[in-house]
């Protein structure tokens, strides 16, 4: 609950127009991150048909990021997160829902399933930004935009680049995995959730403008599918949970492939005045 605040990095590949030489721009940002959480006042009731009404409860939060070598705004989210009690039709355990939306033009429901709290820090896989084919993961392709030391056009320059490494392109994860090598982790509630209509569970979906969407011709950049893992953890010595770190990954679709976007922050409960 309240304001948490701390820093992070985002990735995302982004078209441009194909006249400029390329049909794509790899942005690069560091950044800081406030987000604040407050309790949905009362219950949430669900009227049912094939099984009894349920009742669920809810956090509302904002979400705001910027670019912290710019002193530049990239992301604002409002939205919510849902408690949903176990259901018989469909035959689901308790699951929970993340609905947000984005000023580009994307609203998105993801759910899935918090686990009960684990002893110890979490176990943070690897995330990626190598673009893949629609539709196909396994036929990935290298540009030379992730590779640092590889001079492209296309790609973040400049200041905006201070403090970035190679490492954060390789895996961006990694931001995460350093920022709690100094800290022992008590226990760790781990949310994850997808906006597949079936992984984890079913229900879920992304909804976009007609410009993202596009024509004919294709997309824009669509955003077709978001899945985040939240990792709220209590380090030692700690009565209660003060350390929240989080690694989304969306997929835009354009020009016939799927473009990761990956965004990681850790986060920590802000002083009170």
């Amino acid at each position: 609950m309240g304001k948490w605040s701390g820093t992070g990095l985002n990735l995302i590949w982004r078209p441009t127009q194909p006249a400029s030489g390329s049909d794509r721009f790899l942005e690069i940002n560091l950044t800081d991150e406030t987000m604040e959480f407050d309790v949905i006042p009362g219950d949430i009731p669900n009227r049912g048909l094939l099984q009894a009404d349920l009742t669920m409860t809810g956090l509302r939060y904002l979400q705001q990021v910027t670019d912290s070598n710019l002193n530049a705004g990239l992301h604002v989210e409002p939205g919510l997160w849902l408690n949903i009690p176990a259901t018989t039709d469909p035959a689901l355990p308790g699951t929970i829902a993340r609905l947000a939306t984005i000023p580009h033009g994307t609203s998105m429901l993801a759910q899935g399933i918090a686990s009960p709290p684990s002893a110890g820090p979490p176990a943070v896989p690897a995330a990626s930004i190598t673009p893949f084919a629609i539709g196909n993961p396994a036929a990935l392709l290298q540009f030379p935009e992730q590779t640092l030391a590889d001079q492209s056009n296309f790609r973040t320059s400049g200041q905006a680049l201070n403090g970035v490494t190679q490492e954060m392109l390789n895996n961006p994860n990694s931001v995460l995995s350093n920022a709690l090598s100094e800290l022992t982790i008590a226990s760790t509630v781990t949310l994850q959730v997808s906006t597949d209509d079936a992984t984890p569970v079913l229900g879920g979906g992304v909804a976009n403008t007609a410009f993202l969407q596009g024509g004919p011709d294709g997309p824009n950049a669509v955003a077709a599918r978001v899945s985040a893992t939240f990792w709220l953890q209590t380090i030692q010595g700690s009565a209660q949970p003060n350390l929240l770190q989080y690694s989304q990954t969306v997929l835009l679709n354009f020009n016939g492939i799927s473009w990761p976007h990956v965004s990681v922050a850790t986060l920590h409960p802000a002083p009170t005045s």
